[in-house]
């Protein structure tokens, strides 16, 4: 009786087709770019900052107008006044005005108080205009860090996305290698059973094949991390992706073309330009501090009481009634302009203004720092496109010249010309090929990707797809 025996390779196709049929929706690198900067969390939050620093400068700007407040009381109690000096501490004091009588008397009445006042600081030698100036540079500073992390998370997907999908290649090469191991052993097993050759080849190509295997597993795990941290960029739940491969298929359009640094584009260095901005703005609001506030200032008043004006000869002469009480019957006005300076104040704003001012200088060196390292970058970009593409068209050369000789070490193996050393040498070639072949073809956008991220253009990359 006959035993059934499955080849790996069908095995290894059923695998492939369901997980085909489970996610055959592919991701597109623009898909997955637009998907991660929806949901990724800290892009969101840094969208947040933009719109409270924006709201803040609004409330700046809303700080200049007058203060108007309004109020009223109305209240039942005596006036028994008295001679004396007196001091609110804590706010417990009692504003009863009356005569200093005699002696104790409980007449009480109602009384009212309606009062209107606006305060008005209407010139401090810009330092309201500075302070709008600084909250709007902060809200610039906040916008320009949400786009520069834009553009980093676009650079980190889209090099995550190329790793899966050479990791993705790279296990289909090793599944290729598992399945040429398998055949061949086969081969051997047959020919040894038969005694055309010796039972020790057959015990080696089953060490071929376990080999394989545990090769494949190998950059399975890796293509599995690639995954998980391509999901992670994403903010979705980590998944089989079917990744487009389309584009592996051709050389970039862009891949020799001459790209300059453009220091006032790069959202990286527009972001550390703004923080340069802000801090000689704070330094411009600070020197505001050492010049006096002019301020207006008004009030209104009106009163009313429920004791009479003859109240001071007669103390009967005051009403219970309610409405008596609360109905105005002396207003009073003011108005003035203040001015408010103190002198002391230059000795500390000195201080404060040459700390800021070392803070724009330090800031200025890290963006002086930032742009070499992006100048150097666009160098090695540029190099690392050559050595792909160098690559690149050896790897034709390398996989044609494999396949031909692994082809010619099985046929001789065959027909007794060749011993199975041979033949594994070969395979080792071929394996080495393939995989070499998908290195070179995801270096090249790699390579492409880093002249991108390098000078600040993600068009450069993105338009290609």
């Amino acid at each position: 009786m006959t035993r059934r025996r499955y080849p790996v390779h069908l095995l290894i196709l059923a695998i492939c087709l369901g997980t085909t049929s489970a996610s055959a929706q592919v991701l597109t690198m623009k898909d997955a770019i637009q998907t991660a900067l929806n949901n990724y969390g800290t892009i969101k939050a840094k969208a947040n900052y933009v719109k409270a620093s924006k709201a803040t400068a609004e409330q700046a700007r809303r700080d200049y107008l007058p203060n108007l407040s309004v109020s009223a009381q109305q209240d039942y109690g005596t006036v028994n006044g008295q001679n004396g000096p007196l001091y609110g501490f804590g706010g417990l004091g009692v504003a009863s005005s009356g005569l200093p009588l005699p002696e104790q008397n409980w007449n009480a009445a109602f009384g009212a108080l309606y009062l209107a006042n606006i305060n008005w600081e209407f010139f401090a030698f810009g330092r309201a205009k500075e302070k709008i100036r600084t909250a709007q540079s902060v809200a610039q500073r906040d916008e320009r860090d949400w786009q520069q992390e834009q553009f980093r998370h676009e650079v980190k997907v889209a090099a995550s996305y190329l790793n899966l999908l050479a990791a993705q290649r790279l296990s289909r090469s090793w599944e290729r290698n598992l399945e040429r191991a398998d055949t061949f052993r086969a081969v051997v097993k047959r020919r040894a059973e038969n005694g055309l050759i010796a039972g020790v080849d057959s015990s080696l190509a089953r060490a071929e094949v376990a080999s394989a295997r545990i090769a494949l597993t190998r950059s399975l795990d890796v293509e599995q991390e690639q995954g998980n941290q391509l999901a992670q960029l994403m903010g979705v739940e980590p998944s089989a992706f079917a990744l487009d491969t389309v584009f592996l298929s051709r050389l970039p359009a862009v891949m020799t073309d001459a790209v300059q640094l453009d220091t006032a584009a790069h959202p990286v260095l527009r972001f550390y330009q703004s923080r340069i901005d802000l801090s000689r703005e704070q330094q411009r609001y600070i020197r505001t501090l050492n010049f006096p506030a002019f301020s207006f200032f008004s009030v209104y008043q009106t009163r009313a009481s429920g004791f009479s004006s003859a109240y001071a000869t007669d103390q009967t002469a005051f009403t219970h009634n309610y409405w008596d009480g609360v109905k105005p019957t002396r207003s009073n006005y003011l108005l003035g302009v203040g001015v408010t300076w103190n002198l002391t104040s230059p000795l500390r704003v000195r201080q404060q203004s040459a700390a800021q001012e070392y803070t724009s200088r330090a800031l200025a060196d890290e963006m002086e720092v930032a742009g070499q390292q992006l100048k150097a970058q666009l160098q090695l970009a540029d190099q690392k496109m050559r050595n792909a593409l160098d690559n690149y068209r050896e790897a034709g050369v390398q996989i044609k010249s494999a396949s031909d000789a692994y082809l010619q070490k099985t046929v001789m193996y065959r027909n007794g010309l060749a011993t199975l050393v041979d033949v594994t040498q070969a395979l080792y070639t071929l394996n080495r090929a393939e995989t070499d072949r998908e290195v070179a073809y995801s270096n090249v956008w790699q390579a492409l990707l880093l002249k991108a991220a390098a000078a600040g253009n993600f068009s450069l990359f993105i338009n290609e797809f």
